[in-house]
């Protein structure tokens, strides 16, 4: 049976404050050099292959929601192959796009809204996804999560894309103090050095997935648990 154990065991030493400017610069330093260990998160691998990087970043990030990166990628696959612009998937009906993507969570309801989003494309964006914030938020079923990303991985434009992960690992480092990942990506904005807005999502993201994971996170493997002061951490592992 796999041992959990509390704060402070197993970690050989006393835990340390929340991290600092100094501390955050070590542990992003790290955390890059582990990365090439991780699965990357699929949004990242179908942007990359996509004929329209935007377009291919906005369909993926919003099928991603509440679904395994699994699943999200093959769902993102079929989609983007039968329709690679927004030209071609306002001419779909959702339910085409049902039997593409299912199984994603809330498929039918992210299926109305990916066809409703080809459509405005088209009427209201010239046949291109927007290079905007605001205009991204628009579009129907994108939050900020989903338009951050599009900015960043899509165009590669500085925003700050805040999922449960970001969100999560910076309260657990005590680099910011928030309730919600809106609350944090605004924190954030204030806080952290322009140089990390574009990268942070896909070091925290797969740290997120494969060390530090929401419940009884790998402490004992972290490369970075020395410099962790664990806010708010009851178990870990």
């Amino acid at each position: 049976m796999k041992r959990t154990c509390a704060i402070g065991e197993g970690t050989g030493g006393v835990t340390p404050g929340p991290v600092d400017a100094l501390a955050l610069e070590q542990i992003l330093r790290i955390l890059k050099k582990r990365m090439a260990e991780w699965k990357v998160p699929a949004v990242g691998v179908i942007a990359e292959k996509a004929v329209d990087r935007p377009f291919g970043t906005l369909v993926s990030t919003v099928l991603s929601l509440r679904t395994k990166d699994k699943v999200t990628e093959e769902a993102s696959r079929k989609l983007l192959a039968r329709a690679p612009t927004p030209a071609a998937l306002a001419a779909l009906q959702p339910g085409e796009v049902e039997s593409l993507v299912k199984p994603v969570n809330f498929y039918r309801t992210k299926s109305r809204n990916l066809v409703e989003i080809g459509r405005r494309l088209q009427s209201m964006f010239g046949g291109s996804v927007p290079r905007s914030l605001d205009d991204l938020l628009t579009l129907p079923g994108v939050g900020r999560k989903t338009a951050n990303l599009v900015l960043t991985v899509g165009f590669g434009d500085y925003g700050i894309c805040v999922d449960t992960h970001v969100h999560r690992i910076f309260n657990l480092w005590g680099y910011v103090a928030t309730k919600t990942p809106e609350e944090t990506e605004f924190a954030l904005r204030a806080k952290l050095p322009r140089k990390h807005w574009i990268p942070i999502n896909d070091i925290l993201v797969a740290f997120g997935q494969n060390l530090c994971v929401p419940v009884s996170p790998w402490c004992s493997r972290c490369p970075v648990a020395d410099l962790c002061p664990r806010q708010g951490l009851k178990r870990s592992r």
